[in-house]
């Protein structure tokens, strides 16, 4: 049962990553269009379908998931795992802000410039190449 978990594991992470990877970008467009317009409605609606459809439940799996791995294969031992962990809880924080931002947006209240979505569109980019390297390569 171990190898169903961890492909189901795998594939909720890419789910959340694609969703973590896009939604940002997403946002700058939106930050770009005027508010009320045509433009503005359809990013709200992609906004929140990609939040609630994909990238919420592909969280929720993947800690699910990721937790019970960690449990069962490793008794929640290791350097590397602790670091992963680390990251994955600042992901998900991420994942926290960015549906603040989607809610933000929702009402028309959105502050930020299109540059600061740009910005943190690299953050999730950074934490997976980390999380990855600590999972294959296994550090300390």
């Amino acid at each position: 049962m171990y190898e169903w978990i961890k492909a189901f594991h795998v594939v909720a992470v890419i789910s959340w990553m694609a969703g973590m990877l896009y939604l940002p970008r997403l946002m700058v467009y939106h930050a770009e269009a005027q508010t009320g317009s045509i433009q503005s409605e359809t990013f709200k609606i992609m906004e929140r379908r990609l939040l609630k459809g994909i990238i919420n439940p592909a969280m929720m799996l993947t800690w699910v998931l990721g937790l019970y791995l960690a449990w069962y294969a490793f008794g929640f031992k290791g350097g590397w795992l602790h670091a992963k962990l680390l990251l994955v809880v600042i992901l998900s924080g991420i994942h926290g802000m960015l549906a603040k931002h989607v809610r933000a947006f929702a009402e028309d209240r959105n502050q930020k410039p299109a540059r600061y979505f740009r910005m943190i569109n690299e953050v999730p980019a950074v934490l997976m190449l980390a999380i990855v390297i600590l999972v294959i390569v296994k550090p300390f």
